[in-house]
């Protein structure tokens, strides 16, 4: 038997390569994880509208690095994988169709390559069905076009599970690093809970400590969250306290139950904070409810078949992500369970393949068409909830950009000002810096709000019916599209000819 745990789990032969029931991966391509990227990519394009306007958060990472806006406030929770990741388009350009078919391009080769991570562990018929799986989630195929960081997450566990699982090589150590180092470029708090089980594994379980595995991961994790530490030191005070500040702008990390708020959000809520209201109908949440049920029955047949580190270790690793979203925090969005999913989905792929392959005809005819029939309903259901949430949110990301065209004509134009009410998206695109006297992202006061009207246009974006803020109480009110401005005196751009 070989030493390397990894080996041993995948059923290795005795001179160390992998055995499976096909050829080996290099003899031939694998088109079906191929296929299967290439539709995620084209469901983005057809489905998730390139002209979608940038959202919130997009506006303050995409600023970062755009010639178009200065750039918006970065908070302690944030890290600059996202900015690096869409500088090569938003550098140069303030397209955001160009932006969105960079992305779902890009996207659509990373699940890719995190699938081709598990070569050698299952079969392409099992990597096939886990990646249609992820990909046809209505919340991997709106964020994945998106400039935020969870699909990258998602797609970095997937691949350093894949690697951690597969036989010991230099190929596989290297996937096991960067996949790591690019969850942790991303956001290295989850980095940390995606890998939590792996890091036990290989410190606190004899037969899986081996030097090499541990040293790509933890290395990989450093590289990642290196900018993000240096950072802490320059601006924050330290990393002890960027995550003492990240924690109080999340509403305090500690024992909240976001089972219920997770499930309002699988309605198309991409933000549920504060998450009140009632709970989705359960045609909406039954896939979700099914997931644990799924996994168990993956664990099953993992054991049966005498494989169960396979599929354990990615259960873990799901199980590890999904924690603090679950249970930590007291909101929920969608996006932050995609890590969970990604993992999830390739135990139980198996599990369905092992049910469509089982034993005997009828029983296989019957599994085949319960399946087929469970799986087309969990599309249109998917389908459904995308459709809702791209036109909802591109309404309000149009009614933005009408808020931009109307403070230009009031001659509120770059370099300016705003603060007030969606402040950060409608600053990015009327092209203005963004500030906040209070709140989780105070970043300056009502005196350097007040020296900078002396020198540049200035507003206050306050809803209809809403009052000022103290220091906006005598600037001139006006209408900006669904907004009212409250302009401060001082220098105006003249108007368009």
């Amino acid at each position: 038997m070989s030493d390397s745990p990894q080996v041993t789990l995948t059923g290795a032969r005795g001179d160390g390569s992998a055995k499976t029931d096909r050829a080996p991966w290099r003899s031939r391509p694998d088109a079906g994880p191929l296929v299967v990227a290439g539709a995620f990519t084209l469901a983005q394009l057809l489905l998730v509208r390139p002209w979608m306007g940038l959202g919130w958060d997009e506006s303050v990472y995409v600023s970062q690095v755009s010639s178009h806006a200065p750039a918006a406030f970065f908070s302690a929770p944030r890290a600059r994988g996202v900015p690096l990741l869409v500088a090569p388009v938003a550098a140069w350009s303030s397209s955001t169709a160009l932006l969105r078919i960079y992305l779902a391009v890009l996207s659509g080769l990373g699940l890719l390559l995190a699938l081709r991570a598990w070569r050698g562990v299952f079969p392409a018929r099992v990597l096939t069905t886990a990646g249609a799986l992820f990909a046809t989630l209505w919340v991997t195929l709106f964020y994945g076009p998106q400039a935020m960081p969870n699909y990258w997450v998602a797609v970095g566990a997937l691949a350093a599970t894949g690697y951690f699982l597969r036989p010991r090589s230099r190929r596989a150590l290297c996937g096991l690093a960067l996949s790591a180092a690019l969850m942790a470029w991303m956001r290295p708090t989850d980095a940390v809970w995606a890998t939590l089980p792996l890091l036990v594994l290989l410190v606190g379980v004899r037969r899986w400590r081996r030097p090499a595995p541990l040293l790509a991961l933890a290395g990989g994790l450093a590289l990642g969250a290196a900018e993000w530490v240096i950072e802490a030191y320059v601006s924050y005070g330290g990393p002890a306290r960027r995550l003492a500040d990240a924690s109080r702008i999340q509403g305090g990390l500690g024992w909240n139950l976001a089972v219920a708020d997770q499930l309002r959000g699988l309605s198309g809520r991409t933000l549920c904070r504060p998450c009140t209201g009632d709970l989705p109908p359960v045609v909406l949440t039954l896939w979700w409810w099914a997931l644990p049920f799924l996994a168990a029955g993956a664990a099953v047949v993992a054991v049966r078949a005498r494989r169960p580190a396979l599929t354990l270790v990615p259960l873990a690793c799901a199980a590890s992500a999904a924690f603090p979203y679950l249970f930590l925090i007291g909101y929920a969005a969608p996006r932050f369970l995609l890590p969970a999913y990604a993992l999830l989905a390739v135990p139980v792929a198996d599990l369905l393949v092992h049910g469509v392959r089982a034993p005997g005809r009828i029983r296989r005819r019957l599994t085949t068409a319960l399946v087929t029939l469970a799986l087309a309903v969990h599309l249109a259901v998917q389908f459904a909830v995308l459709d809702h949430t791209v036109r909802r949110t591109t309404a309000a990301h149009r009614e933005w950009a009408r808020t931009a065209a109307a403070l230009h004509r009031l001659g509120v134009r770059p370099p300016c000002l705003l603060t007030g009410r969606d402040y950060v998206p409608v600053a990015y695109y009327a092209g203005c810096a963004s500030a906040a006297v209070t709140g989780h992202d105070a970043n300056t006061t009502a005196d350097a709000i007040g020296r900078a009207a002396r020198t540049r246009p200035v507003a206050a974006l306050v809803p209809p019916g809403g009052a000022p803020p103290a220091h906006a109480r005598a600037w001139t009110p006006a209408r900006a599209g669904g907004l009212l401005a409250y302009l401060a005196p001082g220098p105006r751009a003249p108007s368009p000819p």
